[in-house]
């Protein structure tokens, strides 16, 4: 007994330093502004020969027109088109045969690009986002052609998936104000209408550089990259267009909202989305937390409910929309043989009445605390995944620093908060519940 108390002990010591050795390990960076607003960040990492270069626009769905919805999504693909001084296709071309890779990804509040290249390379990198940042082909040929591309793409992954339009319907039902009600790929029809002149007016409106981060990071040498940047992104022009930055304030949900999906499924499929406060509030870590604590894998309460000690699920999880505005976290279970949506429903609902009932544990919050912090290491391990989160820090919270902070808010929430969350927004009149069931049960 003394023995297996000692061990106990020993591992909570060697949690503690390890702890402390993450917090520790601080990522140096240096940030400042050209004139024309462009804010740049550097962070110098000569552990391997390569270097992520990489903007982030400050203009994802939220920014969009709602009869013209799909303009971001649609410009990540575009920004690859070519520009004045990039042959059409060739974009890509220029990456690949420098060694390097690339891509983009857009959400609700931004869009994202970047490139990774062996450290020599930096010059062609900073060329190339720059040339879409001053002057991207955004002419008829392009337009026409990813038109058809976004347009086929929301047939694969939306219509033509089980499941697909999940995030369509929730979002569409708990927002009915705000610009996160549409998703990010948007509406084929809107994109179909739109004229090339509107597409041309969103570049020049958005595409700017006093609306991005330029972030570089690897094996540079800071001052040569400082000479680079001023050389390719300086004698760029401020946008003289205003930035629309959507101000609507969501209402609270009027009650729970409560549908039937009838999809081309096999298994229906039960869907809670609860909204949630902004990224960065307090609340937000408790309520991420939380998320975790209910459905972060198979160890988590319901899963471990639902699935393995009851088997009325044959799979439950969730994941967090995290948005710069109110979020929503979304948990879901798939029902196993027999097993009514009903009484699957009134089993999740026990488990998350369960938390806001009681405190947590001390054992399960330390898990909790455990695996956040085992989680925010890893997001900094890789070079790109520190340039992005350097570039997210900045745009949606001036708060570049907060990659070495942000650990200290999730270990500041208690038991208490997790519970008082709980209690505050997981519960019954601030959430959609979705029953997705196969065509064949439609009357």
């Amino acid at each position: 007994m003394k023995n297996r108390l000692f061990l106990l002990a020993f591992s909570l010591f060697l949690a503690s330093v390890g702890t402390i050795s993450a917090q520790s390990n601080k990522i140096s960076f240096e940030e400042y502004d050209l004139d024309n607003g462009l804010h740049v960040i550097l962070h110098e990492d000569p552990s391997t020969p390569i270097v992520t270069v990489s903007v982030m626009y400050h203009v994802g769905s939220k920014n969009e027109n709602p009869e013209r919805t799909g303009f971001a999504h649609f410009f990540e693909h575009l920004m690859f088109e070519g520009t004045e001084n990039i042959e059409r296709g060739e974009y890509s071309n220029y990456v690949e045969r420098a060694g390097g890779t690339l891509n983009a990804n857009t959400s609700n509040d931004r869009t994202y690009y970047y490139e990774i290249f062996p450290s020599n390379q930096l010059e062609l990198g900073l060329w190339l986002e720059s040339e879409r940042m001053l002057h991207a082909k955004v002419d008829s040929i392009g337009i026409q052609t990813q038109k058809k591309v976004v347009i086929e793409e929301k047939k694969q992954t939306v219509d033509s998936r089980p499941y697909g339009t999940l995030l369509q319907e929730t979002m569409k039902r708990a927002f009915t104000k705000h610009p996160y009600r549409w998703t990010v790929i948007g509406d084929p029809d809107h994109i179909r209408a739109a004229k090339d002149e509107e597409f041309q007016q969103f570049y020049k409106e958005f595409y700017v550089p006093n609306n991005a981060a330029l972030v570089i990071a690897g094996d540079i040498n800071v001052e040569e990259t400082k000479t680079l940047i001023n050389k390719y992104f300086a004698e760029i022009p401020k946008g003289t267009k205003e930035i629309y930055r959507p101000s609507i304030v969501e209402p609270a949900l009027a009650g729970e909202v409560r549908d039937t999906i009838f999809d081309n499924i096999q298994l229906p499929l039960i869907v809670q989305a609860y909204r949630t406060p902004a990224m960065g509030t307090d609340d937000y870590y408790a309520l991420d937390m939380l998320s975790t604590l209910l459905s972060g894998g198979q160890s988590s309460r319901l899963y471990k409910s639902l699935v393995d000690e009851q088997q009325k699920a044959l799979e439950a999880g969730s994941f967090s929309l995290p948005f710069q505005d109110p979020s929503v976290a979304l948990a879901y279970a798939l029902p196993n043989m027999g097993v009514d949506c009903a009484d699957l429903e009134a089993a999740i609902d026990a488990e998350v009445k369960k938390v806001r009932d009681e405190l947590i544990s001390e054992r399960e919050y330390q898990k909790l605390r455990n695996q956040f912090e085992n989680s925010f290491v890893k997001s900094n391990v890789k070079l790109a995944s520190r340039a992005e989160n350097l570039a997210t820090n900045y745009t949606y919270y001036g708060n570049t620093n907060l990659i070495n902070t942000e650990l200290d808010k999730y270990l500041a929430v208690s038991r208490e908060d997790i519970q008082r969350v709980a209690n505050k927004y997981f519960v019954q009149d601030n959430r959609v519940v979705l029953y997705y069931l196969p065509k064949s049960q439609q009357n």
